[in-house]
């Protein structure tokens, strides 16, 4: 990645001297882009996906985008590597079960290493760890959140697990064996444009900081607190709406013209009327 765009990249994370590769200085760089650089899949809702290259995807996070993780951790690993740091990509998955053992590739995980120890590094889970994590097996406590790696053996061969407790996937597998990014292409195609993905059915924006998660999930605006818990709040208009992403999750709006904030509110809304119904008819 050349330096013009490594320079956008980074004046967008708010640095503006990375220096030299660092345990220190990775943990500051991931903080700030999981702080600043919001998961989201607003192009995907409104029918046109970005490719995943990772020129591309640094081009658009220094203009205000954020992205999904092919995305987001295509864009770091390109900005580390021209930071000096050593860096790998790994095919992984994100599963709601605990005991889940395979790796169904629809994650990118990152592995860095600094002076020889291996980092679990991720801006790509929205709601993953606030630091990086050292790619050993145990537990660590981030404030209110906990976290456990382990060594992965199953069908697709070694790899590693991160569970974590209280977010929609608790449980993120990736294998060992290095790739590259054309491996992901294929599950980008069908994650971004195949009518049963959640991408494509739910608008979706997550931020994580140090004290929690800001989510927003169709109109229904979240705040995961560690130490409170949960709280939520109905987007009940479309000024209140864009507000929130701007605000809230830092997504700059200029690339939407009027037709595509009306087009944008008008799934959402007809998106958020359906799962009203469903929930009243569970009730």
């Amino acid at each position: 990645m050349i330096s013009g765009i490594s320079a956008g990249y980074l004046r967008r994370l708010g640095i503006s001297d990375p220096g030299t590769p660092s345990a220190e200085a990775l943990f500051a760089l991931q903080r700030a882009h999981l702080e600043r650089i919001p998961y989201e899949n607003i192009d995907i809702q409104l029918g046109r996906p970005p490719g995943i290259d990772p020129e591309l995807s640094a081009r658009r996070i220094a203009a205000g985008r954020g992205g999904y993780c092919f995305h987001l951790n295509g864009a770091f690993a390109a900005l580390l590597e021209s930071l000096g740091y050593e860096v790998t990509r790994h095919v992984g998955g994100v599963y709601e079960d605990l005991d889940a053992r395979e790796v169904n590739g629809n994650h990118m995980a990152l592995v860095v290493r600094v002076d020889g120890t291996p980092y679990f590094v991720d801006a790509g889970l929205g709601d993953g760890p606030y630091d990086p994590l050292p790619l050993l097996e145990g537990s660590y406590e981030q404030g209110e959140f906990g976290y456990r790696m382990e060594p992965l053996t199953g069908p697709d061969g070694p790899g590693w697990s991160l569970q974590s407790a209280g977010g929609p996937f608790p449980v993120t597998n990736f294998r060992a064996a290095p790739s590259v990014i054309a491996d992901f292409e294929a599950e980008h195609l069908r994650l971004s444009t195949a009518e049963d993905s959640s991408f494509v059915r739910t608008l979706t924006l997550l931020r994580r900081d140090a004290e929690g998660i800001d989510l927003l999930r169709g109109r229904v605006l979240t705040r995961i607190d560690g130490a409170k818990g949960p709280s939520e709040t109905e987007l009940t208009g479309a000024e209140e709406f864009y507000d929130a992403i701007a605000t809230v999750f830092g997504r700059e709006l200029d690339d939407l013209t009027a037709d595509d904030r009306a087009a944008l509110w008008t799934k959402v809304t007809r998106a958020h009327e359906a799962w009203l119904t469903e929930q009243a008819a569970k009730a």
